[in-house]
């Protein structure tokens, strides 16, 4: 994990320029759009306080919304690809690990807010899916008194994803079961429970499901994300994306 902001190097940039979609007539230059947007994103800035040596927030903040959902996700899949492939893997998972963490929803924000009862928390959940090395996949947040199944089924794995090719297995805790395990068999995936023994009490590390922990551990360096701070959910697994693409490419290309 890298500490702190850290622009843009020129070899990540070869890496992420050709994912960028092309604009006729644009005048900014997208790699200070990109800094822009990680700089918030590390920060937790809000958008008028950009400093400036960025381009003016109101046209960042376009881009922001204008690549959701598609151009984020774009980016996300083909940077997981790429650092598994560094890492000596297949470009996709056969194995993923789903978990759920509440957050606490920013004040003046009542979208698609509840509460976690479990967790106390008054906020929203954000699902995510990770590979065994903990890269997100796929996200979905939703108001955190939902259904950990209901929405995992609804949101984060709908159908079989376009990089579920090679998926045959997929790990959860025992928040999962009942409608979302029927709903991955419907899918033609398996489904195994990974949960600390019912006599262990506090966190303890559970085989190979551990490292979605640990992903959530690593989105507490990102500022933006420590609190939900975004009106929509979308924004919020935007960000999710943006973070964890910002981790694959400093492995990717760490200088």
């Amino acid at each position: 994990m890298v500490d702190g902001y850290q622009p843009l190097t020129d070899s990540q940039w070869q890496v992420m320029q050709p994912l960028l979609p092309v604009h006729g007539n644009r005048r900014l230059c997208l790699r200070q759009v990109l800094d822009a947007v990680r700089y918030v994103c590390r920060t937790g800035c809000q958008w008028r306080a950009l400093p400036a040596g960025f381009p003016a927030w109101t046209a960042v903040y376009y881009y922001f919304r204008r690549w959701q959902p598609v151009v984020w996700a774009r980016l996300n899949e083909a940077l997981n690809r790429a650092d598994r492939l560094a890492a000596d893997r297949a470009a996709t998972p056969s194995l993923v690990c789903v978990d759920s963490q509440s957050a606490k929803l920013a004040p003046r924000i009542f979208e698609h807010r509840g509460t976690d009862g479990g967790k106390h928390v008054n906020g929203r959940k954000r699902q995510i899916i990770t590979d065994v090395e903990g890269r997100i996949f796929a996200c979905y947040v939703h108001a955190a008194n939902g259904h950990d199944g209901t929405a995992a089924t609804q949101g984060l794995l709908p159908q079989r994803p376009a990089w579920g090719q090679r998926l045959v297995t997929v790990l959860t805790d025992n928040g999962y079961r009942g409608g979302f395990a029927a709903h991955l068999q419907a899918l033609g995936l398996r489904h195994e429970l990974a949960s600390r023994p019912p006599s262990v009490r506090g966190f303890v590390p559970v085989a190979k499901r551990w490292v979605v922990e640990r992903t959530f551990a690593w989105l507490a360096c990102f500022r933006r994300l420590a609190v939900d701070y975004e009106f929509t959910p979308a924004s919020h697994q935007a960000w999710l994306l943006i973070a964890n693409s910002t981790m694959c490419l400093n492995r990717i290309c760490p200088n």
